[in-house]
């Protein structure tokens, strides 16, 4: 069942198997340059129906590092016009950007250079729901005001719009991964006290009022969203708040939804493990009639037609393990290997 199509929105997708967005922190300027042309053109090569680019900020204060991409001006649409027509002209499969904002997270060190480490030097002033820091030893963020979140929610919208001039079919909006969609959405990032603060409702308001100026704005794109399905910590998001915002957004007619937990602080109860998301995925799946896409160390097709088989999800987010193995697809069905590569899988 992992290789047999799938309809998402107006497309029919060659199987269930989508390359997940990895940030690459690699750009410069906010542009995308010669190692994302290689990144993704390997990507755009295994054999999966679906490509989704990394976390991309939607202006410059919603980086993670200095070294994000970003699509706030028409410069960078330029730059992303001619990367998506260049895939294209690879392989035609849908082609999604996956849309971000920092929040507290951002003015980050490079991992690979100091993992999980605020800037010392050249640093920005980071904004969230409250002020409250993500940890001991990071700064403490700005809280947004109420001009500051009508910003946010027009520069999503922006990003959206200039991400299909780009030629993307697909925007997935980030509300996970502790940024600034999660922050909102999270009880313990999150001590507002107006409309965007409090109890759920209020908290899934700026999530919910983006999906829906983008929907408004980019008719005929594939809409997603990835979301979190618990904060894995005390008095963070639970699984059932979790379906209650992904109702809001059946309600706003998302295409679909990728289910992942944990990241609203550094360290939290998350155990990393084969699936580690499933278990939520396979909930949400039973409470909702949206389609559901999960990440979080699938690295085998054995277990991903598994848990699609026991109709725990309906689409598998495999990343790493694309760039370690990227044959993975061609070694399990013939069908997806181009003609020129035939003899050597013979």
């Amino acid at each position: 069942m992992i290789l047999k199509k799938f309809k998402l929105k107006n497309r029919y997708l060659s199987n269930r198997i989508i390359a997940s967005p990895m940030c690459q922190y690699s750009a410069v300027n906010g542009l995308p340059n010669e190692w994302h042309y290689m990144h993704y053109t390997k990507l755009i090569s295994t054999g999966v129906s679906m490509l989704i680019f990394e976390s991309t900020a939607i202006n410059s204060n919603g980086r993670i590092t200095h070294k994000d991409l970003v699509l706030s001006n028409n410069k960078q649409l330029n730059s992303f016009k001619k990367i998506v027509n260049h895939l294209k002209s690879l392989k035609n499969i849908p082609i999604g950007i996956q849309l971000s904002h920092s929040g507290r997270k951002g003015s980050s060190e490079i991992p690979w250079i100091k993992h999980n480490t605020p800037l010392r030097k050249k640093k920005w002033i980071t904004y969230a729901p409250s002020s409250i820091k993500r940890d001991k030893k990071w700064p403490l963020p700005k809280k947004l005001s109420l001009k500051g979140i009508k910003n946010i929610k027009k520069d999503f919208i922006n990003s959206a719009i200039l991400s299909k001039k780009a030629g993307f079919d697909c925007v997935e909006v980030h509300m996970a991964h502790g940024y600034l969609l999660h922050q909102f959405l999270s009880p313990v990032a999150n001590k507002r006290n107006d409309s965007y603060g409090g109890n759920l409702k209020n908290r899934m308001n700026l999530p919910l009022q983006i999906i829906k100026g983008i929907k408004s704005r980019c008719k005929g794109m594939i809409i997603g969203a990835r979301i979190t399905g618990s904060d894995r910590v005390k008095g963070g998001i639970e699984i059932d708040e979790s379906i209650k915002l992904i109702k809001e957004l059946e309600k706003l007619k998302i295409d679909y939804v990728c289910v992942s937990s944990g990241g609203i602080y550094p360290i939290t109860d998350l155990k990393i493990k084969k699936g580690y998301n499933v278990d939520l995925a396979e909930r949400i799946k039973k409470s909702t009639k949206i389609n559901i896409r999960v990440s979080g160390k699938i690295e085998d097709l054995n277990y991903g037609k598994k848990i699609i088989n026991k109709k725990k999800t309906d689409l598998v987010a495999i990343g790493r393990s694309l760039i370690s193995n990227p044959n993975l697809i061609y070694n399990e069905d013939s069908k997806f290997i181009p003609k020129q590569y035939l003899r050597a899988f013979k």
